[in-house]
């Protein structure tokens, strides 16, 4: 089960490796009537166009969010960043005892439309991914995301 989810989860992460900036007008039809409806008193601050997805970043009540639809207007994945310490207990425990004295630098929880949810979190120059039924699946250095990334 923790290899399914794992390989599930790469695959779902390398499916957005190659972002763009985009104009809200080269958005799919489908893609804004689906965003206004899941979020209709918020408006989008920018686009990306993701590999075959687009993710619209916006502000709920100050907070940072962002949400991932499909071309068909399909949603994929909600983003809000979140504090350090409403991470899980899981996650805090892991940097107490393989961080510790180092500062979380951004916490994020997103949740996918499954209702899988995972803690993203980013420290010095390394972004780590952890789920509850896996623990920390996913250790990126920021270096190595960007050679990805180009």
């Amino acid at each position: 089960m923790k290899t399914r989810l794992f390989l599930i989860a790469c695959i779902f992460s390398n499916c957005f490796f190659l972002a763009q900036t985009i104009k809200e007008k080269e958005v799919p039809t489908s893609v804004l009537q689906a965003f206004r409806k899941d979020f209709p008193d918020v408006k989008a601050k920018s686009w990306e166009k993701e590999g075959d997805a687009y993710e619209a970043e916006f502000k709920i009540n100050k907070t940072e969010s962002s949400a991932v639809y499909n071309a068909s207007g399909v949603f994929l994945e909600k983003e809000i960043e979140i504090k350090a310490s409403e991470l899980p207990k899981f996650v805090l425990d892991y940097f107490e005892k393989n961080q510790p004295g180092k500062k979380i630098k951004e916490a994020s929880k997103i949740t996918a439309a499954d209702g899988r949810i995972t803690f993203e979190v980013e420290m010095e120059d390394t972004e780590y991914k952890f789920q509850e039924e896996v623990g920390l699946f996913e250790v990126e250095k920021e270096e190595e995301k960007k050679k990805r990334e180009n």
